[in-house]
């Protein structure tokens, strides 16, 4: 049966909530079939952005050239400029399309009534003056015409980071994130209007959205509350003080206290094994046994003297570690988790041999790295992970990802992610920029407050190490480890990452992890 968890945090309001285009679509048509005029909405959301942009007055030095699109985007951007010009900013505006929507051509007529300067042709990619980008919002379904797609180009090669895009930047889905044929606006900032869109928190659409700011037109309660179950959210560097964490009893002894396996390293790959015994003990865990390639095994004790060698592991002539010997003979009942696959390598046979016994315990399974390689080519694939007694997380990168479920190469990660929790029963977490995890039931979360600077050597390993040592402490304590887990892992092991200085490595930012991670528990 799969593992159902119940989403608990963070909550799904309207900060942390992720839609896609429909469901917005929807949202605004229903908000404004309640009686709410078009027209009161673009004044309240070009009002709240005009004030994100006097807060920033050095954006506004040199002017503003507001970019006007043919629909209710383009409105949006001519109440901006009027709330510029009444600042005493210098508005140009430029429509380098028919305005469409009736309501954008009145706010145009008398924008231009105002005195605002109306630019014949496109402005100068190299200018100095600040772009306002409001040209298709969200929903948009076309590429870009082939001289706006080279505006946006060599604005960017230009006068980077000179253009602030509004809801949506121009040429960009708003559901993939994934710029449209032909190419999409570099923005600086993107100012997303009522609910964050899925797209813009995407891995692909990085360079494109630069800093995400929400704004916010008091999207009333009862409507996020419908979109709220499964959740699509994320998880900002905020919620650490909200974050869940096992709820162990005071005078709990270390085999209370989660009791954890660790099967990682090779001769070729024995870095890993530090690493994961790194992350491991930053967990906090109770008890924390690791069978280790022999020639880690043995000096283990000068680097982690408080982890027992539960075996040295011979390994084959490629350096791959031959793993299977780790659980011969071992009552994996008395494990609370069970971490399988960092720097492995890949041996034929060692899957086989001892999936049975994995299929039997009922504790929680960790499978990362070369423990998803061995799974993608055994017999059953994927499947094997549906007759898990226990709980299992899989903490694939994309390539591991593409191995093992081929299937489910949708359109965006938190589509795969979703896809592929809900084929094989498992909690899954899909790296990344922003990392995405996703529940069998459907709900789906992304850590987007990241650095995507921290991508280096040896983080995948830590944070194997450390989300195995606190699914045991939560499954120790509450007899349950979930989708909510794992994310807290994933949550505590991106911020302590974001939190180290540029430039530190997977040792320092496992000093940062166990603390905090001590922090997290005490607080």
């Amino acid at each position: 049966m799969p593992w159902v968890p119940v989403v608990l945090w963070p909550p799904a309001d309207a900060d942390h909530l992720l839609v896609s285009s429909d469901q917005m679509l929807a949202l605004e048509r229903e908000w404004l079939a309640s009686g709410l005029p078009v027209a009161s909405l673009m004044e309240t959301v070009g009002q709240r952005m005009a004030d994100w942009f006097l807060d920033r007055e050095e954006l506004l030095s040199s002017g503003v050239v507001v970019l006007v699109g043919p629909g209710h985007n383009g409105g949006d951007g001519l109440v901006v400029a009027r709330k510029l010009l009444e600042a005493n900013v210098d508005v140009r505006v430029w429509a380098p399309m028919p305005l469409r929507q009736a309501l954008t051509q009145e706010h145009w007529r008398h924008l231009i009534w105002l005195g605002a300067s109306v630019l014949p042709s496109s402005p100068d990619p190299a200018g100095r003056d600040l772009w306002i980008e409001a040209l298709f919002g969200l929903g948009q379904t076309r590429p870009l015409p082939a001289d706006l797609a080279d505006l946006f180009s060599r604005r960017q090669r230009d006068s980077p980071g000179r253009l602030v895009s509004l809801d949506v930047p121009a040429g960009l889905d708003s559901d993939t994130g994934c710029p449209m044929q032909g190419g999409a606006a570099f923005a600086a900032h993107t100012l997303c209007v009522g609910l964050i869109k899925c797209g813009l928190v995407q891995d692909a659409a990085l360079a494109h959205v630069g800093s995400l700011q929400r704004i916010d037109p008091a999207v009333p309660l009862s409507l996020t509350q419908s979109l709220s179950s499964p959740a699509k959210l994320r998880v900002l560097a905020d919620d650490i003080v909200s974050l869940p964490s096992p709820a162990e009893a005071a005078g709990a002894t270390k085999y209370q206290r989660g009791r954890l396996l660790l099967v990682a390293g090779s001769d070729r790959y024995r870095g890993a094994a530090h690493l994961v015994v790194r992350g491991a003990l930053a967990s906090g865990a109770g008890s924390v046994e690791a069978c280790l390639p022999e020639t880690v095994a043995e000096s283990l004790w000068q680097q982690a003297p408080e982890v027992v060698v539960g075996a040295g592991l011979s390994c084959d002539g490629h350096g791959a570690l031959l793993w299977g010997e780790a659980l011969a003979g071992r009552d994996l009942a008395r494990l609370d988790a069970v971490l399988v696959g960092p720097g492995l390598g890949m041996v034929k046979g060692c899957w086989q041999q001892w999936a049975d016994p994995l299929l039997a315990f009922p504790g929680l399974l960790v499978l990362d790295a070369d423990g998803l390689n061995q799974l993608a080519f055994a017999e059953e694939g994927w499947r094997w992970l549906l007759n898990r007694s226990g709980p299992t997380w899989i903490t694939p990168h994309h390539g591991e990802f593409e191995r093992l479920f081929p299937e489910c190469q949708q359109r965006s990660p938190l589509e795969m992610a979703a896809a592929a929790a809900d084929r094989c029963g498992a909690v899954v977490l899909l790296k990344g920029a922003h990392t995405v995890i996703a529940s069998p039931s459907g709900d789906v979360m992304q850590l987007t407050d990241t650095d995507p600077a921290v991508a280096r050597t040896g983080l995948g390993d830590l944070l194997a190490g450390h989300c195995a040592g606190w699914g045991a402490r939560c499954l120790a304590a509450t007899h349950k480890a979930g989708f909510e887990d794992l994310t807290a892992s994933a949550y505590l092991h991106a911020s302590a990452a974001r939190q180290c200085i540029r430039g530190s490595d997977a040792t320092a930012i496992s000093e940062q992890l166990a603390s905090l991670t001590r922090f997290v528990l005490r607080t």
